[in-house]
């Protein structure tokens, strides 16, 4: 069982293409099949690992120019070596949520099998309230927000900006980084679940 996750860019007639730009931000995700341009403005992966998705959503978000669509279940084996070219529930489902997407808060959703919708809500519910901590986050808070996940310290934080430690700490209370981190957790807790759920339907 798997995430098959489809993005497709808002907007683009008006817009440059990002798709590019995307693929090059994901690059460093574990993925059953790295993500791909499939068509026009449109992007697609395979995740195996819960905890990749949340990567795959913050990035997502934080760029705010995409409809996406997760879809959980069977992929047709074996699987191709491009995940565009993959087939099966997984795909068809993701189909099926980025087109709901267009119309949904946050452009997302989540679609599964009918056994596994609660699973799906549940987990399309906290991708939701995480997008809404995410978009107030300001320039200064995402500078903030970045240093400490990659391990620094408030005090450090603040030494590397030339800022104050209390000024890291109100920067980072305003992005929401503690709520932000409750999310994810809870987010690829309920990915795992969704995937065991899956896997017994």
């Amino acid at each position: 069982m798997v995430l098959v996750v489809t993005v497709d860019q808002r907007g683009s007639r008006r817009s440059p293409a990002l798709g590019p730009e995307l693929l090059t931000s994901l690059a460093d995700v574990p993925t059953l099949r790295a993500f791909d341009q499939t068509a026009g403005d449109e992007v697609q992966g395979v995740l195996d690992d819960p905890a990749a998705l949340g990567v795959v959503v913050e990035r997502l978000l934080r760029q705010d120019a995409w409809h996406i669509g997760i879809g959980a279940g069977a992929v047709e084996q074996p699987l191709p070596r491009t995940a565009r070219a993959g087939r099966g529930p997984a795909y068809v489902r993701a189909r099926t949520a980025v087109t709901a997407a267009k119309n949904s808060p946050w452009h997302l959703r989540v679609v599964a099998d009918d056994a596994a919708t609660a699973e799906a809500r549940a987990l399309e519910t906290v991708l939701w309230l995480w997008a809404a901590v995410l978009a107030r986050r300001t320039l200064r808070g995402w500078e903030v927000a970045d240093l400490v996940a990659e391990g620094l310290s408030y005090d450090e934080t603040a030494t590397r900006l030339g800022v104050t430690p209390s000024a890291v700490s109100q920067r980072a209370q305003a992005a929401g980084i503690v709520e932000a981190r409750r999310a994810r957790e809870l987010a690829t807790d309920l990915a795992r679940r969704l995937l065991e759920r899956e896997e017994t339907t």
